[in-house]
């Protein structure tokens, strides 16, 4: 199963930039973008989080990172609601999608998926949602993941309130199939 690479050749990064894959080596030899050669080889490998750095400080477009299919985790752990979301946004919107039904478990699989949106339910039998999103949020290698917040216990104005901690957003159960998908998209078009 495909899932978003730690290490980037030269060549990938120049894609994700859109720039020449010398401007990439330039980088590399200057020290601007940090990375290591392959032992006997003039081959340079440079790690994701080193890359999202760089891109972040020369305020070069983080959407080069986006390609490929959206890979959507669920966490929920009610289990009709992540069978029904996984069968549908892998079939009608063609995303790569995982699941987990315990706070501790979105955190195992967020080490091996790389999420771009994370859909998350706050009110988990284990940690809270706020937690979770505290741990993503946290962690450098997951800064492109969108978190949105899914709950049917949470007034207009609580809702508003988890936008302002840092929810990229917030679908109220029960909601529409299309309503989640739309909101994927949304969370995924945001421009850094």
């Amino acid at each position: 199963m495909p899932r978003q690479k730690d290490i980037l050749t030269t060549g990938e990064v120049a894609k994700i930039c859109n720039v020449a894959p010398r401007t990439v080596s330039k980088w590399f030899d200057s020290g601007q973008l940090r990375g290591y050669r392959i032992p006997g080889s003039k081959d340079r490998r440079i790690p994701l989080n080193s890359l999202i750095k760089f891109m972040k400080s020369h305020n070069i477009p983080l959407d080069g990172l986006q390609s490929g299919r959206t890979r959507v985790l669920i966490v929920d752990d009610e289990s009709e609601i992540v069978d029904v979301l996984e069968k549908v946004l892998t079939e009608q919107a063609n995303y790569e999608v995982h699941a987990a039904h315990t706070g501790f478990a979105s955190g195992v699989e967020c080490e091996k998926f790389r999420p771009h949106v994370m859909l998350l339910d706050m009110h988990l039998g284990d940690v809270n949602g706020e937690d979770v999103l505290k741990l993503v949020r946290d962690n450098g290698e997951l800064q492109l993941t969108k978190v949105i917040a899914m709950s049917g216990k949470l007034t207009d104005g609580q809702a508003h309130q988890l936008m302002q901690k840092g929810f990229d957003g917030y679908l109220k159960k029960p909601f529409h199939v299309r309503q989640v998908i739309e909101a994927i998209e949304e969370a995924t078009a945001i421009v850094y």
